[in-house]
């Protein structure tokens, strides 16, 4: 995907749900939904090892998020092991075959997994591998 198409994603989508975000302060995914937050992205927490994050509710997964919290989401930005990134790809598949959404699998900065990509693709998901949803924004969408 070429940097126009990362600026549109950013530029477009505005709720993103983040699997793997840490409450813990300078923890890579804390960092990175802080600034997402700060820029005006409503962020959704997903770790079943806390409650919440950030000021937001944390759930266990995509597919225990609420209906209607799952209809508005745009963007599933990973922060998992790539061998962890299978079943995720797999529940974002199954709420783009039924609500339509989300649009986009990001995997953050070293997670690369063809295998979960095409998945994703095969539902209708644009898939950005090995990058990082922060730096991307902040080289592409500040003016």
């Amino acid at each position: 995907m070429d940097s126009e198409e990362i600026k549109e994603i950013l530029c477009k989508y505005r709720v993103v749900a983040v699997v793997g975000l840490s409450n813990t302060l300078g923890r890579p995914s804390h960092r990175v939904a802080a600034y997402l937050k700060k820029h005006g992205y409503n962020i959704i927490p997903v770790n079943p090892l806390v409650e919440g994050v950030l000021g937001e509710k944390s759930y266990k997964s995509l597919l225990d998020i609420p209906l209607d919290i799952q209809k508005t989401i745009d963007i599933v930005d990973i922060f998992r092991k790539n061998e962890d990134i299978p079943p995720i790809v797999e529940q974002a598949s199954k709420l783009k075959t039924q609500l339509g959404k989300p649009y986009v699998i990001w995997m953050q900065k070293g997670i690369t997994n063809l295998d979960a990509a095409k998945t994703a693709q095969q539902a209708g998901l644009r898939v950005i591998m090995d990058r990082c949803i922060m730096e991307d924004h902040l080289q592409l969408c500040r003016s």
